[in-house]
């Protein structure tokens, strides 16, 4: 399996196999802590080859920079099949997140795991909102 696509954006759909990603993005900005950003999706686009049919556990950790979820674990069951001669297939995974609450600034992670392995990791920074002056 290849992760072929891996972000973090502001919203994004799955239609028969269309990708729909909007506002793609690695920081967040706030004025103070703790901040709830109100809502995010960490998308990923996986292809299987043929041999891979099956299921699938994936799951999504977001951890600070001392290594704490900001947000529960979540895990999705995947049923990888072929209806087809084709010799891979994809699959688009959507994990909506809703208000998750960062506590502190600097880098934080963002995992993907399949099958307990890891595959994918992204940097999510939680920077203070420049003061403007004039």
């Amino acid at each position: 399996m290849d992760v072929e696509l891996f972000v973090i954006c502001d919203a994004a759909t799955d239609s028969q196999g269309k990708l729909n990603i909007l506002g793609t993005f690695d920081t967040i900005f706030t004025g103070e802590l703790p901040s709830v950003h109100p809502q995010c999706s960490i998308v990923a686009r996986v292809r299987f080859s043929r041999s891979e049919a099956g299921e699938h556990k994936l799951t999504i950790d977001i951890l600070n920079d001392l290594d704490a979820p900001l947000i529960p674990r979540h895990d999705v069951s995947l049923s990888v099949k072929f209806s087809g001669n084709e010799p891979t297939g994809i699959a688009n995974i959507i994990f909506n997140i809703q208000g998750m609450t960062v506590t502190r600034y600097g880098e934080h992670k963002v995992k993907l795991s399949i099958d307990g392995n890891p595959k994918a990791s992204l940097p999510l920074f939680v920077k203070q909102t420049p003061k403007l002056h004039g």
